[in-house]
């Protein structure tokens, strides 16, 4: 349990650093595409433009890195504080790039408003809002920069040194392959992104500052070991796994995906010596030949370290020899694995499943090599022998859990089952419950929380065939006195009445639903449902931060083309009254890679909401109510749509 817990705290620090980087990629490459350009040394030498290098690398990349961190914590306010904190260790430390200092203070400054917010809230009078947010922002992020510059800059660029002397130490003694050792396994259980964009890079800007290049940069993004563990499964693999391996070749080597070749090696651990063996390998080759980026490769892509090698010849060379002497010894390896151990049929699905396990969230590629159906579920525990209780959790335990549990609620009525079925946050999940019904992103939260119940994991409430294989489980079950059981002796469930809900309470109000919306993203969105709530008078105007917040965590997105945006548990008491708003896109927009074209956004009081809630996610579960929705020309034939449903 205590394992599971450090576990699942590193990958959420690590995710942490890497979510701070990797949207700005872009300017990372940019600058190192500059400055391989342009610098005295570079493709096409050029004074002017040339001095671009060294403000990009000073001052944009770790403004950028300072503002995302902020953002990450307290949205755009943190991430106007988290930059000026990070001005501050910029002039602290004029000649090392801040990339580790802007890790720090972003994210502090974040946290700083953030919880300065929070203690201000409902506390300031009309009228007086802006001024107090503008002037507290200023304050506060005046202040962080003045202790950055005169503490923390100096502190990091110390620290950054030591740390680039250790580097140069383990290069000088030949000590460098051994870093793969750690790293290579290190990527395929959970930390790839977090080591290369949250160690190694900020330590190989620094290196690049002085010598121009730094071969940091391809420790964790040499795509050689993966190749050459693909190519093994290719020739000498069986079932499925050999037949998915060469397409998977092609995304990991040419698109620069390395996740997708993690579930091969877990599928036969020894192949961890393979990858390992060939990291090393090409460390030492590239150390050997003199290799390095001028830039972050990122993603690990053969194209991408081609662009951001410096444009001597000798670099070509020595990069790409590191990659194919990498691929070639973890081959062999791989080849002598497969060949002398003994093979079944290997899994890809069950070792994808084990792999997402591991990272602690849902691989976006793997499924495209897997050999079976794609499978939306995931399970944890053993299912118990009796179940009364089944606990569908969310963050909030208001919106998509209460969604998702009126709609197991009608199948266990419609299959005369007398289990409760009951909705929560994580945070106050019972000790009684059996089992316990999760987003996929949130299984281990609430795994920490209940490590004994049974835990399933759905990526779409509305709609999961998983709800029927655990009605057939159930029943499967079932005693004979049960099944005997008239329905005079069952409990009485009422089916919920959207219409008279509204009609009582004033949840949905007419004026409260907007028809034919367009949205650039679902941020922008999220934030239209959430005014509208807050011009209604259901919420505070902290409650739109906090659904921004809530679909950080894990996505909204119900299914069905369906989002349901609402505010964290802790946001609840921004919430004045229970009340809906209905927000119709007809082309759709962008909930994390799903369509969606309906949004309802939800603010909820003291359970008031849960009926409607309950009798929108039922008819929600039918698409063809969806589309009869979506084509609504009207409010008032949206609401009627729902009404008579």
């Amino acid at each position: 349990m205590a394992q599971s817990s450090v576990k699942v705290a590193i990958q959420k620090f690590g995710n942490f650093l890497s979510s701070m980087v990797l949207p700005n990629i872009g300017a990372f490459i940019a600058w190192g595409l500059i400055t391989a350009l342009f610098i005295p040394d570079g493709i096409i030498p050029n004074e002017e433009l040339a001095k671009l290098v060294d403000p990009m690398v000073k001052y944009l990349l770790p403004l950028l890195i300072g503002y995302t961190g902020g953002k990450l914590i307290h949205d755009q306010r943190g991430g106007v504080v988290g930059a000026i904190a990070t001005i501050g260790v910029i002039v602290g430390a004029p000649d090392t790039p801040m990339f580790l200092g802007a890790m720090i203070m972003g994210p502090l400054g974040g946290y700083v408003i953030k919880k300065f917010d929070q203690l201000i809230e409902g506390k300031i009078r009309t009228g007086f809002e802006m001024l107090v947010n503008n002037f507290s922002a200023g304050i506060l992020g005046g202040l962080l920069a003045i202790l950055s510059f005169l503490a923390i800059g100096p502190a990091v660029d110390g620290f950054t040194q030591v740390l680039v002397v250790g580097v140069d130490w383990l290069v000088g003694a030949g000590l460098l392959p051994l870093t793969s050792i750690l790293i290579e396994p290190a990527k395929i259980l959970f930390l790839n992104n977090a080591i290369n964009h949250g160690v190694l890079s900020p330590i190989g800007l620094e290196q690049v500052q002085n010598a121009g290049k730094s071969v940091l940069f391809l420790l964790e993004a040499n795509p050689g070991p993966g190749l050459g563990v693909l190519l093994a499964f290719s020739l000498f693999g069986k079932g499925s796994a050999k037949q998915s391996a060469p397409g998977a070749g092609i995304i990991h080597f040419l698109g620069g995906i390395h996740e997708i070749y993690f579930p091969y090696v877990l599928m036969k651990p020894m192949l961890f010596i393979a990858v390992i063996l060939g990291g090393m390998s090409g460390v030492f080759t590239l150390v050997l030949l003199g290799g390095g980026l001028v830039a972050p490769s990122s993603p690990g892509s053969i194209i991408a370290i081609t662009a951001v090698t410096p444009p001597q010849a000798m670099s070509y060379v020595a990069n790409y020899a590191g990659v194919i002497v990498a691929a070639v010894v973890s081959f062999v390896v791989s080849a002598i694995v497969l060949k002398s151990g003994k093979q079944s049929e290997e899994d890809i699905d069950q070792a994808t499943k084990k792999m997402e396990e591991m990272k602690g969230k849902k691989s976006s590629v793997a499924g495209s090599v897997s050999s079976g159906a794609a499978e939306n579920t995931a399970e944890h525990g053993v299912m118990p022998e009796e179940v009364d209780k089944i606990v569908f959790a969310c963050d909030a335990g208001m919106g998509s859990s209460a969604m998702g549990a009126s709609l197991l609620r009608k199948k266990v009525k419609e299959a005369d089952l007398d289990v409760a079925v009951t909705n929560t946050s994580i945070s106050n999940l019972p000790s009684d419950a059996q089992i316990v019904i999760t987003q996929e992103e949130l299984t281990p939260r609430a795994q920490n929380k209940l490590p004994n119940a049974y835990h399933i994991s759905v990526d779409n409430f509305l709609s999961s065939p998983e709800y029927d294989k655990l009605i057939d489980s159930l029943q499967s079950g079932v005693s004979e006195e049960l099944a005997e059981l008239t329905e005079d002796s069952q409990e009485e469930v009422t089916e919920p009445d959207p219409g008279k809900a509204d009609d009582d309470d004033d949840l949905l109000l007419e004026e409260n639903i907007f028809i034919g919306q367009e949205f650039d993203s679902k941020e922008d969105a999220i934030r239209f449902a959430g005014e509208a709530l807050v011009k209604a008078g259901y919420v505070e105007e902290s409650y739109v931060d906090a659904m921004i917040e809530r679909d950080n965590i894990t996505s909204t997105y119900m299914g069905n083309n369906v989002a349901i945006p609402h505010g964290t548990e802790d946001a609840k008491k921004a919430v004045l009254k229970s009340g809906f708003t209905v927000v119709q896109v007809p082309n759709g927009v962008d909930f994390d890679g799903e369509e969606t074209k309906l949004i309802f956004g939800i603010a909820g009081k003291d359970g008031t909401h849960l009926e409607i809630l309950s009798g929108i996610a039922v008819i929600c579960s039918e698409m063809e109510n969806i589309e009869q929705m979506v084509q609504a020309k009207t409010a008032k034939e949206l609401k009627d749509i729902i009404n008579s449903k």
